[in-house]
């Protein structure tokens, strides 16, 4: 393990604590052994999201103070609409107040009943508001992706023949558009490269598809492109950017990741037609089309956050943090079964080879977050055969590849000490209960994505 070059120090400290064991027993009963039901003050490391848990920095603190409360064509929207106009090279920009609504309002535009979305392992308010607009999810992430333990520099790219297959078989007008995820989240925040995105592209151009991107976490794949594909080591962060974006019909955005920002969304789109459709709705269900449901300081926050997320020392050092994390759970005793190679924002443990005696229906995932509470007063959220759901034409339960405990780490937030504390609370969890047999089950199955509000209940 290397030692990072920080680019940044501390100037405002949080203090944390770390409740009593039997405290925290109590809590997660309480909260029904789930994780997001936790109030935040009962938690000593939280790596349940990376969403808009970051450490904002001075310049977006000092721009924030510049934010323009207008409500209609606010100097903020403007400086805003300039700075992503210039990361993406798209024209028309749509602020909103996060991600998925984002989501809701392209998928309700654009999707119609019955229609295809094939991807890469779409995420899950993704899955959920194509599934909302009567819509159905193709996974076609390539077969690598579906394993944690073969080293693929991009497990999150789209399998090309499969998609060349799909459009074949079932025609173009029953797909709405193709959505690439960079970095893939759900299949352990893998990279997508440059070769299939513009593969990808190319499929799209040649039966008139239209192409769209989740770019929640867009500079990490970028940074990926840059250290693992050919041919681009030498370009800047920047360059990389703009030509992923070239030729591709919009983008969705959660801002609260890779734009550092406490609170705020994207959608960005080419088409001045479709821009003018989606203006409606954003109106609707976010506020008017210059502000989208989110104040002048967070269009400041947001621009001056996707300004210092291309910076190549931010990015190394991010990215840099997550490898260590990564490389110190695998040399803890016993060694912690992780996704490899690790990916951007998060590192996954496999529970599934974390307690290979628990069943795959008893969300082993799950269990090996109650336990990371229960023992370390630590919160990861799972991903896997809670959060899959249910196929939304039969009512099973769907059983995804892998079953993932995700510990995801905040953006300049968490320190070595930290991790080195998680570590050696999972070295302790596998050695006391790696030989459980038995799991969890549903108390109460909440409707719709189920991983947020379900409560569960061991099983005896």
């Amino acid at each position: 393990m290397k030692s990072r070059v920080l680019p940044f120090k501390a100037k405002v400290v949080e203090p944390i604590r770390l409740l009593g064991r039997q405290e925290r027993q109590e809590r997660i009963e309480k909260a029904g052994l789930n994780l997001f039901r936790l109030d935040a003050e009962d938690v000593y490391i939280d790596l349940l999201t990376d969403s808009g848990t970051g450490a904002i920095s001075v310049a977006q603190l000092g721009r924030m103070m510049e934010g323009d409360e207008s409500y209609a064509g606010s100097r903020s929207f403007r400086r805003l609409e300039k700075e992503v106009q210039g990361t993406f090279n798209l024209p028309y920009v749509l602020p909103v107040h996060q991600g998925r609504a984002a989501e809701r309002i392209l998928n309700s535009t654009i999707v119609g009943p019955g229609q295809y979305v094939p991807g890469n392992s779409h995420f899950d308010t993704t899955k959920a508001h194509i599934e909302y607009a009567r819509g159905r999810c193709v996974d076609l992430t390539i077969e690598e992706g579906r394993s944690s333990t073969i080293n693929h520099p991009f497990k999150g790219n789209i399998d090309l023949e499969q998609l060349k297959h799909f459009i074949v078989e079932h025609g173009v007008e029953s797909i709405a558009y193709i959505l690439m995820t960079i970095t893939c989240n759900s299949g352990g925040g893998q990279p997508v490269s440059m070769e299939n995105l513009d593969a990808v592209k190319e499929i799209c151009r040649a039966h008139q598809l239209p192409l769209f991107i989740d770019a929640a976490r867009f500079a990490e794949n970028a940074y990926f492109i840059n250290q693992r594909e050919p041919g681009f080591s030498d370009s800047s962060i920047t360059d990389i950017i703009h030509q992923m974006f070239d030729g591709v019909d919009g983008l969705t955005m959660s801002s609260k990741k890779d734009a550092i920002s406490p609170m705020g969304g994207l959608l960005v789109v080419r088409d001045q037609e479709l821009f003018t459709k989606l203006r409606t709705p954003v109106i609707l269900f976010e506020g008017y089309v210059t502000y989208g449901g989110i104040s002048g300081l967070m269009m400041e926050s947001l621009a001056q956050g996707l300004r210092e997320v291309k910076e190549f020392s931010y990015l190394d050092y991010r990215i840099g943090q997550v490898t260590d994390f990564g490389e110190m759970l695998q040399q803890t005793a016993g060694g912690i079964p992780i996704v490899e190679p690790v990916g951007g924002h998060a590192i996954f443990v496999d529970a599934r080879r974390f307690f290979p005696k628990v069943p795959e229906d008893q969300f082993p995932a799950q269990m090996l977050c109650v336990e990371l509470y229960r023992q370390g007063g630590i919160r990861g959220v799972e991903v896997g055969a809670c959060l899959a759901g249910r196929n939304p034409d039969t009512g099973e339960n769907l059983r995804p590849p892998l079953d993932l405990c995700r510990l995801t780490i905040p953006r300049r937030v968490y320190f070595k000490e930290h991790f080195e504390y998680v570590a050696e609370v999972l070295g302790q969890i596998k050695e006391r209960c790696g030989e459980r047999t038995t799991g969890l089950k549903f108390k109460v199955e909440a409707p719709g994505i189920r991983h947020f509000d379900s409560t569960f209940e061991y099983i005896s």
